[in-house]
């Protein structure tokens, strides 16, 4: 019999619909407590070990995890301490036959929501679950789709990475802690930052972005905390800093690895006494601002040799947010590639609807060390080319510079080598069968089954340049 527990309305809200991850060696348990927990709402998904969980972890979107203490291939603390590491705000819920209070004080001390001894009481369960839930920041209004979304709406994406990155971000943004984003250069620092500003209490204040690393080291101090007249040599007005203009609001401090030694010392100062003392006044000017700041760096190596202040680093890094380069969120490449060509039609006044399937699925295994930004660059260059509504893969591969071969099975790598070996064939010999098959050392007969099997026409390749007979076989394919 399915026991519900006497919840508020609002904790009720907030477990509906709510994805929930069972892990447990029991299969007649497992089926038994997916039924309960089915019954009161919740979508649940179940895993037998340590290593299934973690990969049902990697591609879907969890708002708890629920899992014994005693696993075939690993300890539910284990697990507990691997989930925190990539997912931190997802909360987890331990079950155990053999508990102690000393085990319990463990968990707990841990990070460990809650920590339940089985057999457990229904009730108990139910609303532990819902409290971690609702604590948790999962409730129905992080949702695609929902009006709680606005903050976020430049972020396209629906990897479950992301979408955990996402959730943090909007934990941390209701607070004034400092945030430093890490991530490859084109992985979307800037975006997440402005995200963050727009899901805070000062959205309706200013954010301002600021490259560290683009300002001529000798202005970037007027830059941030301005300048009055007659500070240096120039210095025909004053000058108001980019950190008071942003009163009220976001700094954001991209490229902050980049900063000099010098104005570290000042930004620190800036932070700790929360003014600022624009160049050549004798004054400090009060100043409420909220700071994140973003780099590709490795910061912790930068403090052992010296280039960056490790007081600094620990002021900025209040909360660290890690972004998945594109190459960890390939699931979103198409959703990002038909985003961008949207927004390119619009620009080049042009129809253009999508990719032909070649071209998506090159777009989709190729490497991308230039993450979205580099991908964008390439869907622009083939809209720009672009003759046809939809976007072949000639274009995307030129675009790439070369075939995608990263994801190609031993079988299709041969297959398209063979066929670019035949056309090379075929543009020597002026489209001649009897001498391409002579120099591939193939009788005709077999040298047209294989002509058929890539759909080479050999008329193509007669009394026409090399390009000619490349773009018709393109348009062909």
């Amino acid at each position: 019999m399915t026991t519900r527990p006497s919840t508020t309305s609002d904790a009720r809200t907030a477990q509906d619909g709510a994805h929930l991850l069972l892990v447990d060696d029991d299969t007649d348990l497992l089926r038994l407590l997916s039924m309960r927990l089915r019954a009161s709402g919740y979508r649940v998904r179940t895993a037998e070990s340590a290593e299934s969980a973690l990969a049902c972890l990697a591609v879907e979107r969890f708002g708890l995890v629920l899992s014994d203490v005693r696993l075939p291939d690993r300890d539910g603390l284990l697990l507990f301490e691997e989930i925190r590491q990539t997912w931190p705000a997802l909360p987890v819920i331990l079950l155990t036959a053999h508990g102690t209070i000393p085990d319990a004080v463990e968990a707990t001390s841990r990070g460990v929501f809650g920590y339940l001894t089985k057999p457990f009481d229904s009730k108990a369960l139910l609303g532990k679950i819902a409290q971690a839930l609702q604590i948790g920041g999962t409730p129905r209004a992080c949702e695609e789709g929902t009006a709680a979304t606005g903050w976020r709406d430049a972020i396209i994406s629906h990897s479950s990475r992301m979408a955990t990155v996402l959730d943090e971000a909007q934990l941390v943004a209701a607070s004034d802690a400092s945030v430093l984003i890490r991530g490859d250069s084109g992985t979307g620092k800037e975006l997440l930052a402005r995200a963050i500003h727009d899901a805070s209490p000062r959205a309706a204040r200013p954010f301002i972005a600021i490259n560290c690393g683009a300002i001529p080291e000798q202005l970037l101090e007027s830059e941030l905390f301005g300048h009055v007249k007659g500070a240096f040599t120039g210095a025909a007005s004053a000058h108001t800093g980019l950190f008071q203009a942003a009163d009220g609001g976001t700094v954001f401090l991209d490229e902050i690895g980049d900063m000099p030694l010098a104005l570290q010392v000042k930004l620190l100062r800036v932070l700790q006494e929360r003014a600022v003392r624009p160049v050549g006044a004798s004054r400090a000017q009060a100043i409420d601002v909220r700071i994140l700041s973003a780099t590709h760096r490795d910061l912790e190596a930068a403090l052992v040799a010296g280039t960056f202040r490790e007081d600094l680093f620990y002021r900025l890094n209040v909360v660290g947010l890690n972004l998945p380069t594109l190459d960890e969120r390939r699931e979103d490449i198409p959703l990002l590639a038909n985003h961008f060509l949207r927004g390119l039609a619009r620009k080049y006044q042009k129809r253009l609807r999508g990719f032909a399937p070649e071209a998506l699925e090159a777009l989709t295994t190729a490497a991308w060390p230039g993450n979205i930004r580099q991908l964008q660059n390439v869907v622009e260059q083939a809209s720009a080319l672009a003759t046809m509504p939809l976007i072949p893969l000639a274009l995307v591969e030129r675009a790439l510079r070369g075939p995608s071969l990263e994801a190609l099975s031993y079988a299709e790598a041969k297959m398209r080598f063979e066929r670019n070996y035949l056309i090379q064939l075929l543009k020597l010999t002026d489209g001649n069968v009897s001498d391409a098959a002579r120099l591939a050392d193939r009788n005709r007969t077999e040298f047209y089954r294989l002509l058929q099997r890539h759909s080479l026409t050999p008329s193509l390749f007669r009394g026409e340049s090399a390009d000619v007979a490349r773009e018709r076989q393109q348009e062909l394919h």
